[in-house]
């Protein structure tokens, strides 16, 4: 505990240097009446509620010293970073090529094990999500309530889209939705596993268009194959287009062929854009006048009772 005027606390003597006055004194209009000094000159008994008074006068001088208390607040600050994360579901994010707990896993489930975890566990940061296939839409709107969109990765399912892969139509509605934000940071993440096959605009003109409004875009190149190294696989993602996106808009890309890059992938993220729960909690200070001012109140009331 501590004082927030801890000057205040030199007025304690007061009554004391009013009672060394010499008799019939007069301060600024008040004459203290020699009785009120008769006990000490002559040696005689205290005066009457001598020691009430004086406590009271203690607490009121508390009370105006402003005594408080370092308390810690299970509030989470805003970060001021919203989070789009933009997901492709495409039909391809169903082929069990990735590896969880050695059981085979679909693309899909692997994101989900992932990409749910990352959410939950960014308190302070308002995220929403993305999810495009034939054609996006949001599938949740940019919200505080990060286990609200933990459960909507979690539930997301191939086919509510469309199986093809739009992955321009994905980022440039996350693009609109951060029309609205006055956010001072605003990130995408977009993650895909294949090549964009429907989009009515070019990745990455889209990615140029959210580096002019200050939007940064971070890509993931999902599934073993890729077309630099492997060009006629089948279900190989556009790493290259994927790359030039994030270089566009000034972010970072991740190449992601299993279950341990993903991984990798999610805490480079978390330190590229540090997550709030990461921050020291937020500490306050709890005003404690209210108690010394109240008791000094009730003594003066009974003060006041016992001489009427």
């Amino acid at each position: 505990m501590s004082l927030a005027f801890p000057l205040a606390l030199l007025l304690l003597p007061l009554p004391l240097l009013m009672r060394l006055l010499p008799p019939g004194t007069a301060r600024g209009g008040l004459r203290v009446p020699p009785q009120v000094f008769a006990g000490a000159v002559e040696g005689a008994a205290l005066p009457r509620g001598l020691v009430p008074a004086t406590l009271a006068w203690g607490l009121l001088v508390l009370a105006l010293a402003g005594p408080q208390m370092d308390r810690q607040s299970g509030l989470m600050q805003a970060s001021g970073r919203d989070i789009l994360l933009a997901l492709d579901l495409s039909g391809s994010m169903e082929k069990r090529d990735f590896s969880l707990d050695g059981q085979p896993i679909s693309r899909l489930e692997a994101v989900k094990s992932v990409a749910s975890r990352f959410v939950a566990a960014r308190r302070g940061d308002r995220i929403g999500l993305v999810v495009f296939g034939d054609r996006a839409y949001v599938a949740q709107p940019p919200t505080f309530d990060v286990d609200a969109v933990a459960r909507a990765i979690t539930e997301a399912q191939i086919g509510i889209s469309g199986r093809a892969t739009a992955i321009s139509d994905g980022l440039g509605l996350a693009i609109r939705r951060f029309a609205s934000s006055d956010a001072p940071t605003r990130i995408v993440v977009l993650l895909s596993d294949g090549v964009d096959t429907k989009g009515k605009v070019g990745a990455a003109d889209a990615a140029r268009l959210a580096a002019e409004h200050g939007i940064r875009v971070h890509t993931i190149a999902l599934g073993p194959d890729d077309l630099e190294t492997r060009p006629k696989a089948r279900d190989a993602v556009d790493a290259a287009t994927l790359r030039a996106v994030a270089q566009a808009s000034g972010g970072t890309s991740f190449r992601v062929r299993g279950m341990a890059d993903l991984e990798a992938m999610a805490a480079t993220l978390d330190r590229l854009e540090p997550s709030p729960a990461e921050r020291p909690p937020l500490r306050f200070w709890q005003s404690l006048w209210v108690w010394p001012a109240a008791a000094a109140g009730l003594l003066m009331l009974w003060l006041g009772w016992r001489r009427a």
